[in-house]
């Protein structure tokens, strides 16, 4: 599903060059649930925008869900973006002003879906996270943990073969916080890719494995000595 061969990637200005990840690998599976966690400045961020083809690595070779997306520029990495990703953000980003139906549909609109088919996907993807009933209220009227279920709703809607989750819970009181990862563990279940970016050591411990990246580069965790391991080097 993803692929991370010796990606490298280097930011530079006219003074000083830093290396954000070098020769990091890593492989993630279909119908794995893969926590990434490290401490702050220890190139996770820049993981996950190589990962979510955001940005292009400065060397290496990434294959997503068997596409080699390593040398592809803007405009390709956008559309193959929005075929083979959903996206789960910390803060929500839905539209206040649009309710939960047309939120989830918005993305679903750069596909070319025609109009019934995004309202089907769309309701389909509220059904899945509980939020069937509540299809015509705005974000404004929710909690917390229900807007990241829209969130992950609208993610799920044009059934990415890939699951990005930038800390889901960052936001959340640790009530709602249980409830988005009991979901995400659900949706694992049901055969989701999902890799999740986090810097909750107890909701990595939840995922399939943990994968920990320290100074660039990334290490799996040993199930047996997890919080030990990671915790040791997190700040």
């Amino acid at each position: 599903m993803l692929e991370m061969h010796h990606i490298a990637k280097v930011y530079r200005t006219e003074t000083v060059e830093t290396a954000a990840l070098r020769d990091f690998n890593l492989h993630v599976t279909p119908g794995e649930f893969v926590a990434v966690t490290g401490p702050s400045g220890s190139g996770k961020s820049t993981f996950l925008g190589i990962a979510g083809l955001i940005e292009a690595p400065s060397g290496g070779r990434y294959v997503l869900d068997g596409v080699d997306v390593s040398q592809m520029n803007d405009r390709q990495r956008s559309r193959l973006r929005n075929q083979k990703i959903g996206f789960v953000f910390q803060a929500f980003n839905l539209i206040p002003d649009l309710n939960l139906l047309d939120n989830i549909e918005v993305p679903l609109g750069y596909r070319g879906l025609r109009a019934a088919e995004r309202r089907e996907l769309a309701q389909a993807a509220l059904a899945k996270v509980g939020l069937a009933g509540r299809a015509r209220h705005y974000p404004g009227q929710l909690s917390g943990g229900q807007q990241q279920r829209v969130a992950i709703a609208r993610a799920l809607a044009g059934n990415p073969p890939l699951l990005l989750a930038d800390e889901p819970t960052g936001n959340l009181d640790t009530q709602m916080a249980a409830g988005v990862i009991d979901l995400l563990q659900e949706l694992h279940a049901g055969g989701a890719t999902i890799v999740m970016v986090t810097h909750d050591l107890h909701l990595a411990e939840r995922a399939q494995r943990i994968v920990k990246v320290m100074d660039g580069q990334a290490a799996e965790v040993a199930r047996d000595a997890r919080l030990h391991s990671v915790s040791g080097s997190a700040a």
